[in-house]
């Protein structure tokens, strides 16, 4: 009879939530950089697993020590640099490390503006407007892949955003929509295909995010109409795509913020409740909420609703 056997097929170990903020101080003009950064390590053995042998074990605090170690000797210039810097740091110290992987998320911090406009040189404000996150995985023997991100921003307009002409049989009570409320909540990702010296991670960063506002809002006196999700999302991936030279493909989550229009029909013994008065009541309404998510790339695109 055949002795059935077993074999770890995948594993890793690393730090997360390690917490660091960088001070650079260019004589009265200081810079911070606050993150929160998470590491990952495959080694090219399983003995700490199969027989409780340690000896190749970089440990996951001393993983958190280099953090802070190599922040103070490199400084961070973007979250996207200094994962670099770790997952080398990894590849190239310990010859037993097959696999780093480092993932990072970005604490939004801005200059203080004075009454004369002028930024701040030391002091800063928290503008949770989203959160930039970036990830490096570096196999050993191979290029780094570097990709860049985005959480929680949330946008809504009030208008120029429609939904009609999509399937009608038994199963459908939704009526066409052909001006309504727009409200999302936008995750992206995208990966570098190249890094050269011509890629800036914190321009980047800004023009990918500016991009998603533009495609969103349009000009501020006139909008820019959306016929769905779907297509705004395409379009704003396609922008991104153009802008960024360097951006190989992008992922786009965009889930649906429903607004829906109060019932005021049973208040009918208050009068004028069905004209305009002040305007509109609207309920907000989050869950079930549509799910729209899909990947452009350069030739191809993949979609799933």
């Amino acid at each position: 009879m055949a002795k059935e056997s077993f074999k770890i097929i995948e594993s890793a170990y690393g730090k997360a939530g390690v917490k660091i903020l960088h001070v650079s101080k260019q004589g009265s003009v200081h810079t911070i950089r606050e993150l929160e950064v998470e590491t990952s390590l495959t080694l090219n053995n399983h003995k700490d697993y199969e027989r409780g042998d340690n000896s190749d074990i970089i440990a996951t605090d001393t993983q958190k020590n280099t953090v802070y170690i190599l922040a103070k000797q490199y400084g961070i210039s973007s979250p996207e640099e200094f994962g670099l810097i770790l997952a080398n740091h990894f590849i190239s110290k310990y010859p037993w490390v097959v696999k780093a992987k480092v993932t990072l998320s970005a604490h939004p911090w801005q200059r203080v503006t004075d009454t004369a406009g002028r930024p701040h040189n030391h002091a800063f404000v928290s503008t949770p407007l989203s959160v930039r996150v970036a990830s490096v995985l570096l196999i050993r023997g191979q290029m780094p892949v570097v990709s860049a991100g985005i959480r929680n921003l949330r946008v809504l307009k009030t208008t120029q955003s429609a939904f009609v002409n999509f399937v009608s049989d038994e199963y459908r009570s939704l009526p066409d929509f052909k001006d309504r409320l727009f409200s999302t909540i936008v995750t992206a990702d995208w990966t570098y295909g190249k890094i050269n010296q011509e890629l800036d991670f914190d321009s980047a960063f800004s023009t990918a995010h500016a991009s998603v506002l533009e495609v969103f809002a349009g000009p501020a006196d006139k909008g820019i109409f959306s016929p769905s999700v779907q297509n705004s999302q395409f379009l704003t991936q396609k922008m991104i795509l153009e802008k960024i030279p360097q951006v190989e493909q992008i992922s786009i989550s965009m889930p649906n913020v429903h607004y829906f229009g109060f019932d005021l029909s049973k208040f009918s013994r208050i009068p004028g409740l069905e004209g305009k008065c002040s305007g509109d009541v609207y309920l907000p309404v989050d869950k079930p909420s549509g799910q729209i998510t899909s990947t452009l790339a350069r030739g191809m695109i993949t979609s799933k609703l």
